[in-house]
Parts: structure tokens; sequence; C-alpha cells
């Protein structure tokens, strides 16, 4: 599933519809009394800091969401109940929040029961030109699948003769990028299922939520995790890591617009080059961040490489299947090293000792370090993200179906990469700040990127 942004997942003309929940659901969740499971910490982080940024003037569209095709002109009524199924099937996108307390700023979670969600599908109409479409759809997601209102989930198909797009755009809270990927073939699976299908039960990302923020709430400023974070923090003079290079942003300045820049990084025989040379020192992720940290010291003349590494923290089989916001951050520190290996050994060896730091919400950490790093940006940090998509059902397919993973770019300060091992070799996505500056330096660190990947599948020289 390329990442890309909705300019560029293939849009094409047709007969637009859209779904969303319906007034009578609404209505019926607007009387729900409250669900005694908390958000989880990264929840009421993305919630709070959305509401920080309208406060202070500037709307931050924040969602997320998914394209692929459906063979044919699709039966509008199958197609609404494999999404309603799908709907139901996971919990968190059927639960909200409310501001409450005496102060009206603590978060309470209400959710609604599986037998009250019904949806509402509008035919849109019909649009000849492509960008027009694209113009309403990135519109309509703005409004609808926003952090500060509920519901904030969008369903929308494109209809033709010969296949149907569908699309679907979630606030951040409720899904992850993992979430996305197995999204297209359960729709497919319920969809061909046909009237009645209800799918395999899932387990719940908010019982997940209530056991993770317990687990959190056990720990005090004197923890181990706590520690390493606050030691982190301070040898990145006091805040939490950009990505090391000039992006043309002045101190103090406004939250930048952003621009999206993704490619095809190398072919899949680079891409299993570059695995095999890595397996012994941890595989691909471990490659990409050694990589990384010697072309940050070539641009940026860094001699440690500092980041966040995001972590999936389904840690239980249990919740494999579980559409929800998994995700969690280790930091990072090496040494920028002489040469590929010396790097792919440093950041083996951080990675073993960080990793279990991803268990404990960042939000958590930094409440105890009475810490904020995110009142006006929606960033907190800056990543380099790897995933291999490769086992996700359905896969093999996503470039027949047209399938992509969607990301909302507006505002921002930091730079954000995704980098994807396909079927069909490594996808390379990053968002990051509208400078001349920080385009220059991103397509630098991309092609001196793929210089290192795809120089470990040459052939030795033989002496």
């Amino acid at each position: 599933m390329r990442i890309t942004d909705i300019q560029r997942c293939e849009v094409r003309p047709g007969r637009l519809v859209e779904w969303t929940l319906s007034p009578a659901a609404v209505e019926t969740a607007r009387a729900l009394p409250e669900d005694s499971r908390p958000p989880a910490y990264i929840q009421e982080s993305h919630i709070r800091t959305a509401r920080s940024v309208r406060e202070d003037g500037l709307f931050v569209p924040t969602w997320i969401g998914t394209a692929f095709d459906l063979p044919g002109r699709a039966d509008l009524d199958t197609l609404q109940e494999a999404l309603r199924a799908w709907t139901v099937r996971h919990e968190t996108l059927r639960s909200g929040f409310r501001w409450a307390g005496p102060s009206g700023n603590e978060l309470r979670r209400f959710t609604l029961d599986a037998g009250a969600v019904s949806l509402r599908r509008e035919v849109v109409g019909d649009f000849t030109d492509a960008d027009t479409l694209v113009r309403h759809l990135q519109q309509r997601f703005d409004v609808t699948a926003d952090a500060l209102r509920w519901p904030n989930l969008i369903y929308a198909a494109v209809l033709r003769s010969d296949s149907t797009s569908v699309y679907l755009a979630f606030d951040h809270s409720n899904v992850d990028a993992y979430s996305l990927q197995a999204l297209p073939a359960e729709i497919h699976e319920l969809y061909t299922a046909g009237a009645g299908a209800v799918g395999r039960p899932a387990a719940s990302y908010i019982d997940f939520c209530e056991i993770e923020r317990a687990d959190a709430d056990r720990i005090d400023d004197g923890h181990d995790v706590v520690a390493r974070w606050r030691d982190f923090i301070r040898r990145c003079d006091g805040t939490l890591p950009r990505f090391p290079v000039d992006l043309g942003l002045p101190p103090g300045g406004a939250l930048p617009a952003q621009k999206m820049l993704c490619e095809p990084l190398v072919d899949a025989a680079a891409a299993a080059a570059f695995e095999a040379y890595c397996r012994p020192h941890g595989g691909s992720l471990v490659g990409l961040l050694a990589a990384t940290s010697l072309i940050v010291g070539e641009l940026g003349g860094q001699s440690v490489y500092r980041t966040v590494v995001p972590f999936h923290t389904r840690a239980r089989s249990r919740w494999s299947e579980s559409v929800g916001w998994y995700v969690g951050g280790a930091p990072i520190e090496v040494p920028v090293a002489a040469d590929l290996p010396g790097a792919l050994r440093a950041v083996r060896a951080e990675l073993q000792a960080a990793r279990p730091l991803a268990r404990i919400p960042l939000a958590r950490v930094l409440q105890l370090l009475g810490t904020d790093f995110r009142p006006t940006s929606p960033d907190l940090y800056s990543i380099v993200s790897y995933v291999d998509t490769r086992g996700v059902p359905g896969s093999e397919r996503w470039s027949e179906l047209k399938t992509y993973g969607l990301i909302r770019v507006s505002y921002g300060d930091q730079l954000c990469a995704w980098v994807q091992r396909l079927h069909e070799g490594l996808w390379f996505a990053s968002r990051y700040p509208d400078t001349d500056v920080a385009h220059k330096n991103l397509r630098l660190y991309v092609e001196r990127l793929r210089d290192v990947i795809t120089s470990v599948s040459l052939p030795v020289p033989v002496s």
C-alpha cells in the first residue's frame, strides 16, 4: 500500500456516493452515558494538540485514510452493508470523546452499541473532472474526519461502468498505518460475502487503551524509562529530535505549510539484496536507520544521529486484527560511523536497548517530566519509519487494485518519512516543510539513501 496524498492516488471521474453515520446513530450517541474506559495517552495528546492549534487560529487536518478499487460497478446496498459491518466490527470507530469535568478540560469516552450503528448514504453527483473530484474529497474529509468532532469518519465511492474506487478517511485517533493496510482485504471479503456478512470478531482497541493506560499510570518519575527519556531529551538540547538537516525554518516562525514527496526507492531485487545484507544485524529497519545516520552526518555535519523510532504496540496476538492507534516510540542515539557495517552494529545495539521504552506512552513520560513539547505543532518529533507490508492479506493485488494509504498534507514543522517494503520493491514517502532548503535537502537524502541501498547489491570487486 503506497503512502501518498489524495492528489496522487489515481482519482478518476465518476458518480460520487458518500456515507457517514446516520443522524439516528448520532442522536443516540448524544444521550449515551460515559464509558469508563479512558482514552489512550496517544489519543488524548492528539486531541488536545488539535484543540490547542485550533484555538491559535490554524485549522490543521490530521486525517489518514485509504483508497482502493472494487471490480465493476459496485452494488451500493451490498457495499453499504459491508462498510456498516466493518464499522461494527471495530469498536473504536463507534466511540468518541466529550469534554467534561468541573473545568470542562477532561476527556470522557462514550461508545455506541453495535446494534445502533447505521449509515446514511448520499449520492453527491457525477464528476467529469478528476481535479474537481479531488478538491471535493479533500474538503469533505477535512471537515468530517476531524479530531474535534464526532463521528470523525467518512466513506466514499466513485462508481464507473468498469470499476468502483472506494475511499475511507478517519481522524488519526482511531487508526494507524497497520489498520489501513488490513482494511481493503476486509472490505473486499465482506462485499464479496454479500448481505448479512458479519466478518470475524476483532479485539477492541478501547480495551487495549484501558489496559495500556493502567500500566502506564503505575510508573512514577523515578522509573527507569522516564530517566532514560529525561537523559535523551537533555542531550537533544531540551527538546525532542528534529530531522538533523537544515529545513530552512526561521526560529520562532509560524507553523509552515507542508509538501509531500513520494516515489519508488529501489526495485524488488535491490530491496531483497539490501535485506539480505542487513539481516545479520536485524534486517532492513536497522539498515535504513544506519544509512540515515551516515547520510545526515554527510548533509548536516552531525557527529551523533538522534531520533525516535516508531514501533507498533500489538505485543499480543489478540490485537493483531484490531483497528486502532497501536504505536509507541523509542529514542535512539547513534554515533555517526565511518561506514555502513559500523553503522549497522551501532544501530542494532541501540534498537535492542531502546525498544522496550516504546511500551510506555511518551505522553505519560512527558507528563511525569512536567514537559509538553506539543502545544502548537501536530508532530511531536521527526520520524523515519520502515514497515514490510508483503505479508498483509491481499497485498499482492494492491498495485492492480490501485490501493493507497492516504496522508493529509497541511501544516507542520517536522520532516516525517516512511519507507515501505512492497512486492515491487521499496517505496519512499515524506511530509516536509514547504521551503526550498527543505526540498533540496530531502531530495539529497533520498538520492543518497538510494545510493546506499543499491551499493550493497553491487558485485564485490575481485582483487
